[in-house]
């Protein structure tokens, strides 16, 4: 796959998260677009590992299966709601914008968007928790 260098480290564990849910969904989306085909969850996930290895970082296989999942969800929502064109457009933007001295308006509304669906997940697992369940959160 053709993921470029890291960003420089996260500050936050939060952020690590945010910045891998984006890396994927744009790994995603190109291969989408490429070779007209999603990334299998596991795929997802052991690029994730790929990822974290070159910044010194590492994440429970379970955490980084659920990372992988919100990226496929934020990919998908990003294909069904593009024509092909925008949508190639949108994935070369965030490939590029892996690159932190790459700036893009398109790039920075899909981290917030990342990080709205990290903090949903994020929640849910709160909410199942509180009914006594125990579920690992990220």
């Amino acid at each position: 796959m053709s993921w470029k260098a890291a960003s420089p480290s996260p500050a936050t564990e939060r952020g690590l998260r945010v910045a891998l849910i984006f890396a994927l969904a744009a790994e995603r989306l190109s291969v989408y677009y490429a070779h007209g085909q999603w990334l299998k969850e596991a795929q997802g996930a052991s690029l994730a590992a790929d990822w974290l290895a070159r910044s010194q970082r590492c994440l429970p296989l379970a955490e980084r299966r659920q990372l992988s999942a919100l990226s496929e969800q934020l990919a998908r929502q990003i294909a069904d709601t593009l024509s092909r064109q925008a949508g190639l457009h949108t994935a070369q933007e965030m490939l590029e914008a892996l690159d932190a001295n790459y700036e893009s308006e398109i790039g920075r509304a899909l981290m917030v968007e990342c990080e709205r669906l990290l903090d949903g997940a994020v929640a849910d697992q709160a909410a199942f928790q509180g009914k006594g369940n125990t579920l690992q959160a990220p």
